[in-house]
């Protein structure tokens, strides 16, 4: 079925994902666009907040099905989720136009890898590994210039992501992912799609990871 690979790009939440797939000139699925409705009623919910960590907020099925339809078709209809507002605004177009690669990135990564494969897909999986105390502070910095949820709630969240990442990476490699730092992932990326452009890294202070 497959007729260009899926790259799947995996890390913690600060660890640079955004910024790499912005340094890529191939076709881009943004996973965190399949996120489910603020008041879907079945949101699971850790002391009567909805926990935006837990995979059952978002629609999996749907990414699989989106990227199913864009390597077999070349093009697939996928949401546009705007995180402050915890919902779905319109919808957007993606096209391969020929491309060897499409990179979908977004915490949930790590649970498509199987569902990919289990589609037919051809997967290139990648965990982009970055020290986590970096990926605490710019995963705050980034939340607070966004205005993602109130400061007291991103703070208690990050402190809990920072817990949580060598589990994390753990079960990544356990799944099938490659732990790389962003040079050698930038580089993996080049080999697979080697006639599309790798943009040279911007100074950080003019990045939003």
């Amino acid at each position: 079925m497959a007729s260009c690979t899926i790259i799947l790009l995996a890390g913690p939440s600060g660890s640079g994902k955004s910024r790499l797939a912005r340094l890529t000139a191939v076709p881009q699925v943004r996973l965190d666009d399949f996120y489910r409705n603020g008041d879907d009623p079945d949101l699971p919910r850790v002391h009567g907040m909805v926990d935006w960590d837990d995979v059952d907020s978002w629609d999996m099925a749907a990414a699989v099905a989106a990227l199913s339809r864009l390597v077999a078709s070349g093009r697939a209809v996928t949401p546009h989720y705007v995180i402050s507002e915890n919902r779905t605004r319109g919808s957007q177009e993606i096209c391969t136009a020929g491309s060897p690669a499409v990179l979908a990135e977004g915490i949930f990564a790590t649970d498509l890898l199987a569902p990919c494969r289990a589609a037919g897909l051809a997967v290139l999986p990648i965990w982009l590994d970055r020290p986590r105390d970096l990926n605490f502070a710019r995963r705050l910095g980034r939340d607070l210039r966004q205005h993602r949820k109130q400061p007291s709630i991103l703070l208690r969240r990050g402190l809990a992501l920072r817990q949580d990442e060598r589990e994390l990476r753990g079960r990544a490699v356990a799944r099938g992912f490659q732990p790389m730092r962003m040079a050698l992932a930038r580089r993996e990326i080049a080999a697979l799609a080697p006639d599309t452009q790798i943009w040279a890294a911007p100074s950080l202070s003019n990045t939003r990871i």
